[in-house]
């Protein structure tokens, strides 16, 4: 049996794909199928083929490539995400304010995020702002205190919520302050 895969596993070869793509070495339909493989790879077996594919034989791409520490934003690597993804990115935020709090981010993660990190990682950014948001408005009525604070937690998560979906659409990275990171 072989070694299974974690996101970060994923992650890394989707962005070496990026980066393949940005450089021109193969068009929008091949980026679109070893993206589409990449996010739904199970394990290694599944990875090395794309990796192969991209740098040669395995001993090749593993000495010449370095994994990298951070990855900037899509636009800072001059990969623009497409409409459709700032579309699902802003739903993704935007979803809470008609009562789908907890729901709404979780639709897009389960949906657009398996084939999309730009999805995946602003969906996974709101799910855990508003789990914090609810945990926090089940928590605080047991004080004093955090009975005045309820109302200003809920106006300040709706902004935060519209500022998140307009961050989204304009292809910035966003980090609600103050949030549990609960969900990986």
């Amino acid at each position: 049996m072989e070694l299974r895969v974690t996101n970060q596993d994923r992650e890394h070869v989707v962005e070496h794909v990026k980066a393949a793509y940005a450089e021109g070495r193969f068009d929008k339909f091949e980026f679109d199928e070893r993206l589409e493989r990449a996010m739904t790879a199970r394990t290694h077996g599944d990875l090395m083929p794309i990796m192969t594919e991209l740098y040669g034989p395995q001993r090749r791409w593993q000495e010449a490539v370095p994994r990298p520490v951070s990855v900037p934003p899509a636009s800072a690597r001059g990969i623009p995400a497409d409409s459709g993804e700032r579309l699902g990115g802003a739903a993704a935020h935007l979803l809470a304010l008609p009562g789908l709090v907890i729901i709404g981010p979780l639709i897009m993660l389960l949906t657009g995020g398996k084939t999309s990190p730009y999805i995946r990682r602003h969906a996974m950014e709101a799910l855990n702002f508003h789990l914090t948001v609810v945990g926090a408005t089940i928590l605080l009525p047991f004080t004093i205190i955090g009975v005045v604070l309820i109302p200003v937690i809920w106006v300040a998560a709706f902004v935060l919520t519209i500022v998140g979906g307009v961050s989204a659409l304009a292809e910035n990275d966003f980090r609600y302050p103050l949030t549990l990171r609960l969900v990986k």
